[in-house]
């Protein structure tokens, strides 16, 4: 079986998805949703998705299909335009893991089958979506492997950040024995002793959210 991918990606827009501008006006979560996909471009594919509050939304273009207290089950039927992140998805078959928007802001998990795959439908939610932010990218192992590859995104750290950590590399200041100290380091950097530190701390802080897949 090959590696997939599973990517997170961010959408920071109310209006990105007609689900996320419900809980929005709502002031609600919504973590439970459920799609049928559609077999062929002659028929509709539909979703499903559950909000927990007091109030029901107002919204004409979607169907209520019952309420349990403060739970209320509601389903959207596709027209097969692709206005919505979960639709472009659909386009490219990458299935979903994880839906999860609040207070204005949607986080998907997707898979994808291989890098060639990922790279067309990040281009084309950057296309369609330009407020897309990607999270994090993880590629799983295969077969037996023990592996557990991380992708990086080194775009977190500021260019200072980035300098920081580049030159204690390099000097060896993270090596055992070390051939650098902080003092040294900071040196190098023309800078104080603790604002290498301040600064090393929040790239390590970054970094490490992406290896040890925090949030």
């Amino acid at each position: 079986m090959p590696a997939g991918i599973r990517a997170t990606v961010e959408f920071d827009s109310p209006s990105i998805c007609q689900i996320t501008s419900i809980a929005y006006s709502t002031d609600s979560v919504v973590n439970s949703v459920s799609t049928s996909v559609a077999p062929t471009p002659e028929t509709v594919s539909v979703t499903e998705f559950v909000i927990d509050s007091d109030e029901v939304p107002d919204d004409t273009s979607v169907e209520p299909i019952f309420s349990y207290g403060n739970k209320h089950l509601f389903r959207i039927t596709h027209d097969g335009s692709v206005n919505c992140p979960c639709e472009c998805l659909g386009e490219f078959g990458c299935p979903i893991d994880r839906y999860f928007t609040q207070r204005g802001t949607l986080t998907l998990v997707f898979h994808a089958a291989d890098y060639e795959q990922l790279q067309g439908v990040i281009g084309e939610l950057r296309e369609r979506f330009p407020e897309v932010d990607i999270k994090r990218l993880v590629r799983s192992p295969t077969g037996e492997s023990p592996e557990d590859n991380i992708f990086v995104d080194r775009g977190k750290l500021t260019a200072r950040q980035l300098e920081v950590l580049q030159t204690a590399y390099e000097m060896g200041y993270f090596e055992r024995p070390r051939r650098a100290n902080a003092t040294e380091v900071a040196a190098a950097l023309d800078i104080s002793q603790s604002t290498f530190s301040e600064h090393l701390a929040a790239a390590q802080t970054k970094l490490l959210g992406d290896i040890l897949e925090e949030g």
